[in-house]
């Protein structure tokens, strides 16, 4: 659920990860960025190839099951391209964080065309380590290269180097395994699907980068802070002063939170729209906070979140081995996709979700604020009684509710992986009391333990906890209760090292 916020929480923090040029005078920083590469400005985006860094995608392996069994699969993963140094012929073209380079970018087209995306060194620079088992992703909070600091990072998941694969859910089930248990208030480990194009939006002109350098993103909160949108730079009215810097674009598309999370509260949360794929969106269809048309956009920003917390159950989830999922540890996530008939082709009818932990199948809890039988899972009925018992205007029906969400998910729809903090609300809305100007007693304002303090925000995180890390493993799609249980193990058999 984002109430208030301008973007997705799980949105890009591209323009978070800022570089921190250390002890080099102006004459030379240049040559440092060109060095550098990667390392150099992990806020700017564009669409052409680079030649300053060889860009290596992190291996990670996944597994696909029917009732019979799971089979490994080989893919990787790719880094946001806002968080890519991007340059013509060694030179910024996007500059001091917030501002475009005339020189090079006087207009949107030939911004695109003359600025090229750079490799990424994924370790050094963004603190992205594959496992030792190769079947998982440690994501570092804040990560110190020897001329710049960057902030979390937002991966998405391969199936070819220049192809994301494709997932499409609907009569199926989603299975992975989270460690956030050194997330603290105020950071989000966040595992969600977008319906980006499987290219990146590659076009051969505008954006011959495009999914190999990780183009093309969009979410239900039409940010519009993504830098270049559909092989153009997004530079037209480009507000420099906002934080995060803005243009007149957003980028629309559905999104399916599965999992957004730190140690003290989590939730998932559909978000329809009401146009396929991605939109570049402007005006009202973009639904803008600041212009007070947040319900009229494309997209249900506010989703129908199940956070366990916020239904009713605050012994539920957290941090200690007095709840009964304990996020000091490792739990396995699974969530069931369900279709009134049974079929790959029925309207979408649930989200089910349920947990394991030591061994154990773990229920999710029951929505007890909501009454008797109100259940443990999203359906619409639990929407509608949920937006009805928080006073909260139904945008979810409105933009098609749970067979609009499938049909996204029935086209197909792209795996992301981030770690961030919130420049906006200090994640007010995950783990906390929010809205701050509703009592906490009113029902729908809890949402976790969390004080509504400065201990959430950006500024304290990075300098108290910059050693946070989320760790994502163990991923499966299958066939509905094929992808937990006595499973086929750790990726480590020789053949497939």
């Amino acid at each position: 659920l984002k109430l208030a916020t301008e973007r997705d929480p799980s949105a890009p923090f591209g323009h978070l990860a800022l570089a921190e040029l250390a002890m080099a005078p102006p004459s030379l920083r240049l040559q440092m960025l060109a060095a550098l590469a990667g390392a150099s400005a992990p806020a700017t985006v564009a669409q052409q190839v680079g030649s300053q860094q060889a860009e290596v995608h992190p291996e990670m392996w996944m597994q696909e099951c029917t009732a019979s069994g799971c089979d490994w699969q080989k893919g990787s993963v790719v880094l946001d391209a806002n968080w890519r140094w991007i340059n013509k012929d060694g030179k910024n073209c996007y500059m001091n964080d917030d501002t475009w380079d005339p020189a090079t970018c006087s207009d949107p087209v030939s911004c695109a065309q003359s600025c090229g995306v750079d490799g990424a060194d994924y370790a050094g620079t963004y603190g992205i380590k594959t496992n030792s088992y190769k079947d998982g992703i440690d994501l570092k909070f804040v990560t110190k290269g020897a001329y710049s600091t960057n902030y979390g990072s937002r991966l998405y998941v391969m199936d070819s180097e220049d192809t994301y694969k494709m997932f499409r859910l609907k009569n199926r089930e989603f299975t992975f395994t989270a460690d956030v248990s050194n997330l603290p208030c105020g950071l989000n480990g966040a595992v969600y699907f977008v319906e980006m194009d499987q290219r990146g939006d590659w076009d051969g002109s505008g954006n011959t980068a495009g999914a190999k350098y990780g183009t093309g993103y969009c979410d239900a909160q039409c940010p519009h802070d993504i830098k270049f949108i559909k092989g153009e730079a997004n530079s037209m009215n480009w507000n420099s002063t906002n934080v995060p810097p803005v243009g007149h674009f957003g980028s629309c598309c559905a999104e399916m939170d599965i999992w957004e999370a730190n140690s003290r509260a989590t939730a998932y949360t559909p978000h329809p729209c009401n146009k396929p794929g991605l939109t570049k969106c402007e005006g009202t269809e973009c639904g803008d906070n600041a212009k007070g048309e947040r319900y009229l956009g494309m997209c249900d920003k506010d989703g129908c979140d199940f956070n366990s917390y916020r239904m009713g159950d605050t012994s539920f989830y957290g941090h200690g081995a007095d709840y009964k999922i304990d996020s000091s540890k490792p739990v396995t996530v699974v969530t069931q996709f369900l279709t009134h008939d049974g079929t790959d082709t029925g309207d979408l009818s649930e989200v089910r979700r349920f947990y394991v932990q030591d061994g154990a199948v773990v229920e999710n809890s029951e929505a007890t604020i909501l009454g008797p039988g109100a259940g443990n899972s999203i359906t619409d009925d639990f929407c509608s009684k949920q937006k009805s018992k928080f006073g909260d205007l139904n945008d979810f029906a409105a933009k098609g509710a749970l067979r609009e969400m499938g049909a996204a998910l029935e086209r197909g729809m792209v795996l992301v992986l981030s770690l961030w903090d919130d420049t906006d609300v200090s994640m007010l809305w995950l783990d906390a009391a929010y809205p701050t100007n509703e009592p906490p007693r009113k029902p729908g304002v809890l949402r976790g333990p969390c004080p509504s303090d400065a201990t959430s925000e950006p500024k304290y995180l990075r300098s108290t906890v910059p050693d946070s890390h989320a760790a994502f493993s163990q991923i499966k799609v299958g066939e509905i209760g094929s992808t937990y249980g006595s499973g086929s193990g750790r990726r480590l058999a020789p053949a497939y090292v």
